[in-house]
Parts: structure tokens; sequence; C-alpha cells
């Protein structure tokens, strides 16, 4: 062996593929292994069968390995195989080995070339092979025959990419010696994962079919097309070799005899052939595992102890037990409780960085969506001023008063007032949906007990809408004692008096800003809102739909290149502007609102409204609010019945100014209204309807599951859980085990180190279509020579067909092949 004192290693590592076969998935671990990879009828299956001694692989034109074959080799005084799909069966007679491996590639794949990612594992245990383990996949093939898909080839390389872009996975790039090694696909490969060389081997096969006159000397000797670790020949067996069942171990001496009766070969004869493949192979790999495994073990004891705790409270389960039910029963309701209040108060261990949630998006409905739809009741002004002329006119009737009639005033005011319970009823309506949101986030870590799960979204549901129907009552009740007094003594009411000297347009106009608001004139220097908006109106001939940052203040919009702010792309003063919702173009996510100007002038060059879109719902309800803050109003679309008249073209001087005096009577006590909507409905929601509900869950849900009767029901398991509890176990075992393993071998022994860099630039990468070299000739000094490993007693034979196209000769690359498509990117493995 290479490596004295570690020839344990691959059994022992054989033994990890055991250990964690059943949680392999679960664990997410590589194993060192080799993979042998090539074009079809390169001759992978039959050095592996030179390996064993033995003709056990299936035979046939076009792809015959159809699914991942891992070959576990294994020194023994016996000669058996064993299939990790049928354990207890020992296979003496190889016919049937292979009869096995057609069967069970049949079982997945059908029997018209179809392939399958699904390994076949088998294990041989012979007194002539060395300790190696080996997956031979598929070869890459281009042309679909059968029922295979279009896409076979790009398929055939995902499965290749999967096995070898595993750091702990070598090579063995197969390639014949009657083709151009600088096209070798299973290089390509090879080069895409491991461009440094550290993991490839080169092995030319079908030496002994090479045209008359040419050899492969410079290639073997590494100093044509050199690779890190250098190239290894062998001879195999030729197909009428095989149909007439010669043996291996004749072909193995003919390979030998090959070696040293060639000229150009018999030099280096001795690092050449079957044998020596093996040996070099098992070095290799015993190296490699070597150097991985402490790595390995560190990752195998960190999820142990990330399982450690799960898996111990597991082991302690007892499902028929009363008393463990009834503790995890009271645990749960009380986790349930704890998780509710964090989700409200905002106090939790893990917090949400993508989205608002629980309390967050409560907030949001009672000081953005709640103040927004409270302007939207706000009246029109020619149709307020309309209904204020109607009313005191029909309260005259046939009289004309000298006085401002206060029942006019106090008509409009009610008339106003009764539609301030829509806006609060939708209040109550969208903080009861977050409310069940909330909760249905805390139960789903219930799921492992669907009962209890079931029964506590009964319970709970029932709640919210039990003090849902309270809180929409107690809210009517406070509309309604808005109703029944109009109190015109309010320290904030201007009275009839100030009223009838108010007639100034402009100091109306923030006389009532200031009173929907709730509070003064904002400073053209307070940024109201920042963030990124795009400008989708824009046509494409002037450059289209463009994303810019935009800042809102209390007297303008401005939009800048960037968050930077540095480029000013524009400012627009907000003087007569308003809002309304755009529409959606087809197939468009973005949602739209629109700016215009009331006095229809241009807004932005010489476009009449600016459409902005953003992202999300949530982004255009906050936008709103942030405009109605700064005193940008939406739209309100009115439609005038056939044959309406203006009242006030009829009015005369004296009703003009009762109506004035009416409307600024009914701006400023409505303000006051609004003032004390806003403020009293979120305290409202909030003591009856989201304190009730936490106070149940906290104090009354346990007492109600129990109330139901039948508590040891509510803990029943649901099969998934079950299911995980016994994986938890099993990986767990399987990672105590595999450690276990681990902890009887030494690594404190001696290795071959890694031969230096080669220039390796004439391979090109399959993810390239053309050379980086414009055809020219790549000059390379010698490489080092392949890794030496002991001198071996068997000798080698073999099969193939052709010469490698006199490369030796030539001393130039050959045009790389050109592939229909690039081939798949490289998986990326945690």
């Amino acid at each position: 062996m290479g490596n004295q004192g570690m020839e344990d290693l691959i059994p022992l590592v054989n033994r990890l593929q055991d250990a964690l076969s059943s949680v392999g998935h679960l664990c997410n671990l590589h194993l060192p292994q080799i993979a042998v990879v090539g074009g079809q009828s390169a001759g992978k299956s039959s050095v592996l069968e030179n390996f064993v001694g033995r003709d056990f692989l299936p035979r046939g034109s076009g792809i015959v390995t159809r699914r991942p074959l891992i070959l576990q080799l294994l020194n023994a005084n016996t000669e058996y195989g064993e299939f990790l799909h049928c354990k207890e069966k020992k296979f003496t007679d190889f016919e049937k080995i292979r009869n096995e491996i057609e069967t069970e590639t049949c079982r997945l794949t059908g029997s018209n070339k179809g392939i399958s990612p699904v390994p076949i594992s088998l294990r041989i245990y012979s007194p002539h092979v060395l300790n190696l383990t080996l997956v031979d996949l598929p070869g890459i093939t281009k042309v679909p025959v059968g029922d295979q898909p279009a896409d076979i080839e790009y398929q055939i390389r995902d499965m290749i990419m999967q096995f070898i872009c595993k750091e702990n996975c070598l090579i063995l790039a197969v390639t014949p010696a009657n083709t151009d090694l600088a096209n070798s696909d299973a290089l390509k490969l090879a080069k895409d994962v491991d461009p440094q060389g550290l993991r490839t081997i080169g092995v030319i096969t079908k030496l002994d079919l090479m045209d008359a006159g040419t050899d492969a000397r410079q290639i073997l000797e590494n100093r044509l097309l050199p690779l890190r670790r250098g190239y290894i020949g062998v001879v195999n067996r030729s197909q009428k070799d095989i149909d007439g069942k010669k043996d291996i171990k004749a072909a193995l001496h003919e390979e030998q005899k090959f070696f040293l009766a060639h000229p150009a070969y018999r030099h280096m004869a001795e690092r050449m052939g079957t044998p020596y493949l093996q040996k070099m192979l098992n070095q290799q790999l015993t190296n490699h595992i070597r150097d991985t495994l402490p790595a390995f073990r560190s990752h195998l004891h960190s999820q142990l102890l990330a399982l450690n705790k799960e898996a111990e409270e597991y082991r302690q389960h007892s499902p028929d037990d009363a008393a463990h039910r009834t503790k995890t029963l009271l645990h749960s309701v009380q986790h349930l409780a704890v998780d509710f209040e964090k989700l409200i108060e905002g106090s939790g261990d893990k917090v949400d960085t993508v989205s608002l949630s629980g309390g967050a998006r409560i907030n949001r409905i009672f000081h953005e969506r709640f103040p927004y739809e409270l302007i939207k009741m706000e009246p029109d002004e020619k149709k307020l001023r309309q209904e204020i002329n109607y009313a005191i006119r029909n309260i005259n009737g046939i009289r004309t008063s000298l006085f401002t009639p206060d029942m006019a005033f106090e008509t409009i005011v009610k008339k106003q007032i009764i539609k301030l319970k829509a806006p609060c009823i939708k209040l109550i309506d969208m903080v009861t949906e977050e409310l069940i949101t909330t909760l249905y986030q805390c139960i789903s870590k219930l799921s492992s007990f669907p009962k209890l799960q079931d029964e506590t979204e009964k319970l709970v549901t029932t709640e919210i809408q039990h003090q849902e129907s309270k809180c929409r009552e107690q809210v009517l009740l406070l509309i309604d004692i808005q109703l029944a007094y109009i109190n015109t003594k309010h320290v904030d009411f201007i009275g009839f008096a100030n009223a009838q000297h108010a007639y100034n347009q402009d100091n109306k106009k923030n006389a009532r800003m200031a009173g929907n608001q709730g509070v003064g004139p904002l400073s053209d220097l307070i940024v109201v809102r920042k963030g990124w908006l795009t400008i989708s109106n824009i046509s494409i001939m002037k450059g289209g739909a463009k994303e810019y940052w935009f800042i809102l203040t209390a007297e303008s919009l401005s939009w800048f290149k960037d968050d930077e702010e540095k480029e000013k792309k524009y400012m627009m003063p907000l003087d007569n502007l308003k809002f309304r919702d755009g529409e959606r173009g087809f197939m468009s996510s973005k949602f739209v609102f629109a700016l215009f100007n009331t006095e229809l002038r241009n807004v932005y060059k010489d476009y009449r409204c600016l459409e902005l879109a953003c992202n999300s719902q949530e982004e255009l309800d906050s936008w709103k609010a942030s405009l109605l803050q700064a005193g940008v109003y939406p739209d309100k679309v009115t439609v005038e019945e056939p044959g309406d008249e203006d009242a006030e073209m009829f009015s005369d001087p004296q009703l003009e100014r009762q109506v004035q005096t009416i409307r600024n009577l009914v701006d400023s006590y409505m303000s006051t209204i609004y003032k004390t909507v806003k403020d009293l409905m979120p305290k409202t929601v909030m003591h009856l309807m989201i304190n009730s509900v936490k106070e149940f869950i906290s104090c009354e849900l346990l007492a109600q599951l129990y109330a139901l009767g039948d508590c040891a029901a509510l803990m029943d398991e649901s099969p998934e859980q079950q299911q995980h509890r016994q994986e938890v176990l099993r990986k767990h075992a399987a990672l105590t085990e595999a450690l276990g393993v681990i902890g009887k071998i030494s690594t404190s022994t001696s290795t071959t180190p890694v031969p230096p860099p080669v220039d390796s630039s004439w391979i090109r990468p399959a993810r390239y279509r053309h050379s980086q070299t414009g055809g020219k000739t790549v000059a390379r000094g010698p490489a080092p020579a392949v890794p030496q490993a002991l001198p071996h007693t068997q000798a080698p034979a073999s099969q193939s067909t052709g010469g490698l196209k006199q490369l030796a000769i030539k001393h130039k690359m050959a045009p790389s092949s050109v592939p229909r498509r690039p081939p798949p990117a490289v998986p990326i493995v945690k």
C-alpha cells in the first residue's frame, strides 16, 4: 500500500457510507470517492472490470451505464458481491451481479435507454482488489436515442456535475487514444469544477489501436498536454476478446507485454497499465481521505451538536404518558401566548427584516390607512355648498330669513359625522384581519399536533370575532354620542361671530388643512417621505419608464438620479395638486397613482399628469398617507345628474353669505370631530380587541382547551411529526456512529504531496465556446512526472480503437468542438 498505517481509511469511508446511507440526504455530507468520467465507449467499464478481474458490468452499444454505480472494492479472503438495496443477499456468481444491475437500472429508467440520477451501490469483496471507492457515471452522449429526451446530453452533464463538483471527489477523466485529447469532454468538465487540477487524474485507453507510426508518448510523459496529476495509459480488451470470454488475467498479462515491448512506452512501463492505475488510485484516494478527514470530522461534530438537544427531547418522548402530554400542552399554550405578545408588542427574538408583521402592520393601519380613509370621506366642495344652500332654503321655506339658521349647520354636521361610520368600521375590519394573520403565524408552530392546532384556532378566532362585535358596537356608539349633542361651545370651535368674517379663501384652506390633519402648517424644510418610485408614463422615445429617488416635503416633490441626492432631476410644487389611482399596465406588477393639477396645467414638462409606480400595495398606501400629510388630497369624482342646476347661481348675496358662514362653521366643527375620531378610535380598538385577545390567550385559552374534555386526544402527533422525530433520532445515531468510526483511526501518517501546478490552459472549459489562443501553438515546458506508486507485481492488458490523431507529432491543438448550447452551470453544493 502507498501509506503505511492508512490501509483502513478506505474501508473506514465505506463504513461511514453505510452508517450515513439512510440519512445522507439529511446530513448533506459528501464522502471521499473517485468519479469515473468519460464519453460513451471510452473504456470506463473495462477499466473497472480490470480492477476486479471479473466481467460483471452491462455491455452493449450506445449508452449502457444509465444510473450511477457506486462501486466499493474491498480486499478480503473470499470473493463475492453485495448490493445496498438487498444487503442480505451475497452474489458469488458475477453474471448474476450483471443481471441485477440491469434489472435495478430498468426498474427506474425503463428498458429503452432512459437515465436516472439515483445511484446503485455495489460492494465487491475479493483478494484480487485494492481498497477503492469509485462511481461509474453514464457516458457523455450527444444524440438522443429510444425514449431519451432531446436534452439527454445536458441531463447527463447535470448528473455528472452533481458528483464531480464536490470537493471530496477525485475525478478520473477517461479519454480514448483515438480521439483528440484537446476536445475531451471528460477533461473539459473536470476543468469546469477543478480549474487548478488538484482532483483530476487522466487515463488514456485504447493505446494499442492508434494508427501506425503514431504514439502518445509525450502525452503520457505529461509534456504535450499536461495535467497536474498526469496521465496513466491502459490497454483494455477488445470487443472480440470480450465476446470470446477472454480471461482478464490473460488480458492484463498482454497489457504488460504491450508496454514492455512498445519502443515509445518501454521506459515508463512500470508506470503504465491497470495494476499501476489501481495502486495509484488507492494511494491518491487514501491521501485524499486523510486530507479531508479533519474537516469532515468537524462537520459531523457540528451537525451532531445541533441535533443533541432535539434528539434528547425525542428520546424522552413517551406518546402514551398522560403527564408528558399535559406538560406539553401547557408549554405549547404558554409559548403561543408569548409569541403572540411579542409579535403585537414588537419585542421578538427574531426580527423580520423582509416585511411588516403583527403590531407594526396594525400601527400602520392606525396612523396611515385610517387617516387616509377619513380624508376620503371629506365632501366635495361644490356638492357641500349646494347641500348647505338647499338646507338653508328648505329651513326658511316660504319666508326669507334675516339670520343664518343654526339648524342648517346642525343638519350638515350630522350628515358628515354619519359618514365617519364607514372608515371606522373599516378600521375594525383591517385590525381583525391582522389579528387573525398574526394568530395563524403563531399557531403554525403547533403543526406537530393537528387537533390542538385546530381547536386553538377555533377558540381564538371565535374570541377575536366576539371582541370585534363588541368593538363595532362601541365604535358606533361613540359616533352616535357625537350625533347626540353638537357642542358649539367647544374650545376649538370658531363660533358664528368669527365665521362671518372668514372670507379669505387661502385662510380657509389653511384652516381646513390644519383641522383635518390635526397639525399646524409644515415647514418647507421638513421632509415628509423619501423613497424610490418609477415614473411610468414617459414615452419610449423619451427614455421610457425609469426609477428615481423621490423626496416629499410640505411644499414640493423632488426627484433625484439616486439616493445620494446629488443630481436633482426636477422639483414640482404641491400647489393645486391632487392624486388619483392609476391603471396598472398589462402584465405589470407595479401599483400606480397619478398626480395632476386641478387647474389643468402641466405638472411636469408637457405632461398633464405624472404617473408614479411602486412595488407593493403597502408602499402605495404609505405614499398616499404621506401626500395627505403634505396637503395633497385625493381627487373626488362627482357625477352631476342631468338637469341639475347650480343653486348658487340663483342665490342672492345674503344667501351666499349664509352659505359661506355655515361652510366655515362645518369646517371648524368637523376638524374637531376628525381629531377626536383619529385619537379615540385606535384607543378603542386597542382596548376592546387587541388587549382582550392577548388576555384571552394568556389566561383563558388553556382552561377552554381543558373544558373540551379529551385533552389527551389534543396531543396526538401528526404523521409528519412522527416521521420527523424518527429521522432526527436516526440521523443522531448515524452521526454518533460515524464519529465513533472516525475516532478509531489515526491520521498522523505520511502522505504524498500534491504535484506542483502545470499550464493546463490547453483545456478549454465546457462553458467557453471559442479558443482563447486564436489557434496559435502554446509553448509549454516539461511538466512534472506522474506521481509514483509502489512497484506492482501483476501485469496489464487491453481494448480500444485508434490513435491520438498524431498529437505527439503535430504539437498543435486541434480546434475545440462547439457545443450546441452552453452546458449546465456548476451546481452549488452546501
